[in-house]
């Protein structure tokens, strides 16, 4: 019996998708030449090397290695398998080294396999709904990263690998392949290595020809013989039973190969000759279906692989989004920067003059009376503290650098009467710092113009820094590196300058250059009245609040320490005794043996390490089974984690017995002020455990010997709830609002058709939940958890709320339809957010581009509110000549201390100030309240 292999036929020409970025400047020579097929090795008379990708297979495997729940962004897009093959890839090009790179992908539909046989692939697990999307941004970061990506429809990524391997052997290019398919192995050869991942994306050997034969037994060229005889379980392509690697090894030696074995079939004894022949036909398909093909009619040239510096802004807005922080920076200290002609010439800060003296102080001044002038810090850090050596004040005819040391004291007075002048107009790069460090030096810094860091943050709202060498590099293309170091061993900035004072005097310069450049931006994006009138004020204010801090009790914060850690042994002591022995309650793989083996609890959501132990799941566990094991580990987690606030506060506490929290105007894009080191936004407030922790912040004493008598809170009653009312106009709710009823009860009332006195706390609970849910673009599944009722209860009730209150509605759909259209949501202020996403083709995207456009303009214009409200109150204190003074400002509500007999007084201004800080068709009500601590203070 003789039997030959049938070859695959191409009938028609494939249909074709590259993806590829515009080539670098000055690259499309490099691409010419490097396409030349004689021109097969580098200027330095290397071989070319091309780096090729299985783009799914790796995107896989990145996935796999990285849990879903550790990597998402803001608006919930899952981004493992991004962060992984992007770190992967940057791994691959540093070690490598490739002069050229591409990435084939798969399609989603048929392929010439799968219509031969329909259970090609087939009882493969279901692609995990965190996956989802992530191919699609994966290609938008080779876009970025300008490497062409690659499908055919009717093809594998497997077949693409195949024949761009053979294209650049054949050119005498050395290739590596990486890809987790063993398919790949049959590519090897003296100029092919397959890049075969062990584990993860991190460990990935080199595959030659020897390694190949060494663990199947057969050279590279007939791997695919074997795989015919073996099967190949990934592709679901059975082999012949009884036949293992050895066996099929020894027959394709004997007979040399596939055909051999083929045409000496009757030669073959016992049962696996039997089986080899009772199975024949599987083997035929399984060989036609494992090869992979070398010769399609791809629709990019190698040449244009060519490895190319990554497009610096297309990386930095998508880096964004994705909140790759680390990998940027990874990224382009691989490749470094790129630099034209015309750069180059730029990239120098202007030459400088040292001013020492009052007299010099004062002609430079003068001469560059009314100019803008950029103001830059010269600083030294001892023992933790940072402080001012030097300031370089640049403007766009001349720059100077004024030591601090040493000055004389009429040098100091007219240093400082600059810098205190409002008239004097200067652009600071985040102004709140410098301005508090001025302030230990005793001048007062006034007549701030810009922040780029804010007028940046405003432009683009959702970028993840603002450091002055990212934007200088992403909106002017200038490098500033940071190549040189100050006195203290400090990084600091340089573009040429070459003495003492550069880092100061170029952080000047680029900053000035930045504010030009900004300027007309801000105008197109109706962002400079936000800029001049809101953001710059208040960053002044927020520099005083932080300067000034809040009174703690230490001893308060010793006693809740010794408190929660006695919850925590017992807590721990008794869920030890339940379960009959002691273990690590931070382990999750002993927590999952304990409650899921040795407990037999129900199983919860499964991810990558066992079953689900977080918080969430947890609490869903003990509401189903009570069971007391996990009422003491909840104890013990939430009593740890108290303990860990209150460590964080003793930490915190300065040597004037006060906690400076510091404000960031940078972080969100809807505008909302965070605070950290420490986080005083996040005291617990709804336990009366995290209660105990407000209670230990007490009135404290002035510096210059004022008495206060208490502290006290004022913030917005639903606040956001009274902006959706505004915006969406709705008659009803703004019925409510201006008849001081209590909204939640009586939409309540009208939806479940009782009278307002009938409505239950669980009825308001709903109401409460689905109405802030709606804010924040919550769908009925997601109600449905929250109010742990069912999917279809959580749809009647939100179909209900809107057959009610139909403005809300169209109100909301409206925005959307509106963002899509403008391209960006806008607050009541005009602050702008950009959404490019909204018109995205990824089905997960463009949702999350929905919640955030659903969201942005509401609890933006919660956020522009209360920083006016800041504004005014601050304004107000000043102009009646008040000591009391604003602490904190946490969400909707601000913090103050009052001096002795002020607290009426500054009582009706904060009611008049926060209650007109917008012109709603609702009134904004102010609650307020008085204490001798935070939580004494409450209402």
């Amino acid at each position: 019996m003789a039997t030959r292999l049938a070859p695959v036929s191409e009938t028609t020409k494939p249909a074709a998708t590259l993806t590829i970025a515009p080539p670098a400047e000055g690259a499309a020579e490099a691409t010419a030449a490097a396409g030349a097929q004689d021109a097969g090795r580098r200027s330095d008379g290397s071989r070319n090397r091309l780096l090729v990708i299985d783009g799914h297979s790796m995107a896989f495997r990145a996935f796999y290695a990285l849990p879903p729940e550790n990597f998402s962004t803001d608006t919930g897009q899952h981004t493992n398998a991004v962060y992984g093959f992007t770190a992967m890839l940057i791994n691959l090009i540093k070690d490598q080294k490739p002069s050229h790179v591409a990435v084939a992908f798969d399609l989603d539909t048929p392929t010439f396999r799968s219509e031969e046989y329909t259970e090609y692939k087939a009882g493969r697990s279901r692609t995990p709904e965190e996956f989802h999307g992530q191919v699609d941004l994966i290609i938008k970061v080779m876009e970025a990263m300008r490497i062409p990506t690659i499908s055919l429809d009717g093809y594998e990524a497997d077949d693409i690998l195949a024949t761009l391997a053979s294209q650049a052997a054949a050119a005498d290019w050395d290739v590596q392949v990486v890809s987790g398919d063993r398919d790949a192995f049959q590519l090897v050869n003296d100029r092919v290595t397959v890049l075969y991942p062990k584990q993860g994306v991190t460990n990935i050997p080199q595959m030659d020809a020897q390694a190949i034969e060494e663990k199947y037994f057969v050279p590279p060229h007939q791997y695919s013989d074997l795989a015919a005889l073996v099967g190949e379980s990934a592709d679901n392509l059975p082999g012949v039973p009884g036949v293992g690697p050895k066996t099929a090894a020894k027959w394709i030696k004997l007979y040399g190969g596939l055909e051999g074995i083929l045409e000496n079939l009757d030669k073959i004894g016992g049962k696996v000759g039997d089986s080899l022949r009772a199975n024949i036909e599987d083997v035929k398909r399984n060989r036609r279906l494992n090869r992979l093909l070398t010769d399609l009619d791809l629709p990019v040239e190698l040449g244009a692989m060519v490895s190319q510096h990554p497009d610096r802004s297309a990386v930095e807005d998508l880096f964004d989004s994705l909140q790759f922080n680390t990998l940027r920076k990874r990224l382009f200290d691989l490749f470094g920067e790129e630099e034209t002609e015309d750069e180059a010439d730029e990239q120098h800060a202007p030459a400088h003059e040292v001013l020492q003296d009052a007299a010099g102080l004062t002609h430079w001044f003068k001469a560059t009376n009314q100019a803008q002038a950029s103001v830059a810090l010269a600083t030294e850090t001892t023992a933790g503290a940072t402080d001012v050596v030097g300031i370089a004040v640049v403007t766009g005819l001349s720059a100077a650098f004024i030591p601090l040391e040493p000055l004389d004291a009429d040098a100091e007075r007219v240093l400082g009467a600059w810098l205190a002048d409002r008239d004097a107009p200067k652009i600071v790069h985040d102004f709140k710092t410098v301005f508090k460090l001025l302030s230990a030096r005793g001048f007062l810094l006034a007549g701030e113009v810009d922040d780029t860091a804010i007028s940046g943050y405003l432009i683009q709202p959702d970028r993840r820094s603002y450091d002055l060498a990212d934007l200088a590099q992403y909106h002017l293309r200038l490098s500033i590196t940071a190549s040189a170091t100050d006195s203290s061993g400090q990084q600091a900035l340089d573009l040429g300058a070459d003495d003492a004072a550069s880092p100061a005097v170029v952080a000047a310069f680029a900053a000035l250059q930045l504010s030009e450049h900004f300027a007309g931006q801000l105008v197109e994006r109706g962002a400079n009245q936000l800029l001049g009138g809101l953001e710059l004020p208040l960053a002044e204010v927020l520099a005083r609040m932080e300067l000034t801090g809040v009174a703690v009790s230490v001893e308060g914060l010793d006693r809740l320490y010794d408190d929660f850690s006695k919850t925590i042994s017992a807590a721990g002591a008794e869920a030890y005794r339940i379960i009959g022995k002691e273990i690590n309650l931070g382990s999750p793989k002993q927590l999952q043996a304990v409650l899921f083996d040795e407990l037999g609890l129900p199983k919860t959501k499964k991810i990558k390490t066992g079953f689900s132990t977080d918080a969430d799941a947890l609490t869903d566990l003990i509401t189903k089974t009570g069971h007391p094991f996990l009422e003491q580990l909840l104890a013990y987690r939430d009593a740890l984690k108290l303990r860990q606030t209150v460590e964080g506060l003793r930490k915190a506490v300065g040597d004037d017995g006060r906690i400076h929290t510091t404000y960031l105007q940078t972080i969100a894009a809807t505008g909302r002020l965070s605070s950290t080191n420490p986080n005083l936004q996040n005291i617990p407030v709804r336990s009366d455990e995290g209660r105990r922790i407000r209670e230990v912040f007490v009135v404290g004493q002035g510096r210059n010997g004022e008495k206060f008598e208490s502290l006290m809170t004022a913030d917005y009653s639903q606040i956001e709830m009274r902006i959706m009312a505004h915006l969406s106009g709705d008659e009803g709710l703004i019925s409510a609002f201006q008849e001081g009823e209590d909204l939640h009860r009586f939409v309540g009332s009208h939806i479940f058709g009782v009278a307002p006195e009938e409505v239950t706390s669980a009825m308001r609970s709903k109401v409460k939940a689905m109405s802030y849910g709606l804010v924040y673009g919550l769908s009925s599944f997601g109600l449905s958890k929250q109010l742990t009722i069912s999917v279809d209860e959580a749809r009647t009730l939100m179909r209900d709320y809107f057959e009610r209150f139909g403005a809300v509605r169209d109100y909301l759909r409206g925005i959307v339809e509106q963002a899509r259209k403008d391209g960006f949501t806008s607050t009541i202020e005009g602050r702008r957010r950009y959404l490019p996403d909204l018109s995205s083709d990824n089905r997960q995207l463009r949702e999350m581009a929905e919640r955030a456009a659903l969201n942005a303009p509401i609890q933006g214009s919660a956020a522009d509110i209360i920083k006016k409200a800041m504004l005014g109150v601050d304004a107000a204190l000043t102009q009646r000549g008040l000591a009391s003074r604003m602490l904190l400002q946490v969400h909707d509500e601000l913090v103050l201390e009052i001096a002795e007999g002020e607290r009426d007084e500054v009582e009706a201004l904060v009611r008049q100030e926060m209650g007109g800080a917008a012109d709603l068709s609702v009134p904004l009500d102010v609650s307020v309240g008085t204490g001798a601590s935070w939580h004494d203070a409450a209402h």
